[in-house]
């Protein structure tokens, strides 16, 4: 019995593992398609204040389809003497402007260099991100990003 209640306990941990190791789902099928249905891109509410921080992306290379589970790295430049607040980027998704930072901030440690998460994926499909981000002096910049995904 106590091996039987042992050899459960281990497969449970194991399959927890194994899905743990699965890339993280940045939206689901239906966040796209709703997105996409709503029309309309997204669109930066204001300017950028002079010096902002500028929010790189770095990986993968959105100027071609992106195939996934796909690396993700995106750099934080701030101009002298500020720096980049890491707490205070966020990453909206689509039209309705969907909160998936937490999404990324759960699986990945923001930095004041950038966020850096080795496996990600979205739906098939065109995508929108525009992300945040303020530094030490409150200056807050932008960076909308479109891509597809294969």
């Amino acid at each position: 019995m106590a091996r039987h209640l042992f050899a459960i306990a281990f497969c449970t941990l194991i399959s927890n593992m194994v899905a743990i190791a699965d890339p993280l789902q940045l939206v689901s099928a239906r966040e796209m398609q709703d997105s996409l249905q709503a029309g309309g891109l997204l669109i930066p509410r204001s300017r950028p204040d002079a010096g902002a921080p500028r929010i790189e992306f770095d990986s993968p290379e959105l100027n071609r389809a992106v195939v996934v589970p796909a690396s993700i790295r995106i750099r934080f430049i701030a101009e002298p003497p500020a720096r980049p607040d890491p707490t205070s980027f966020r990453v909206y998704y689509g039209a309705f402007r969907i909160d998936i930072t937490e999404r990324l901030t759960g699986v990945a440690k923001v930095t004041p260099e950038g966020i850096n998460l080795s496996e990600a994926t979205l739906p098939s499909g065109r995508h929108q991100l525009l992300m945040s981000l303020t530094d030490s002096l409150g200056r807050e910049g932008q960076r909308m990003v479109s891509f597809t995904v294969k």
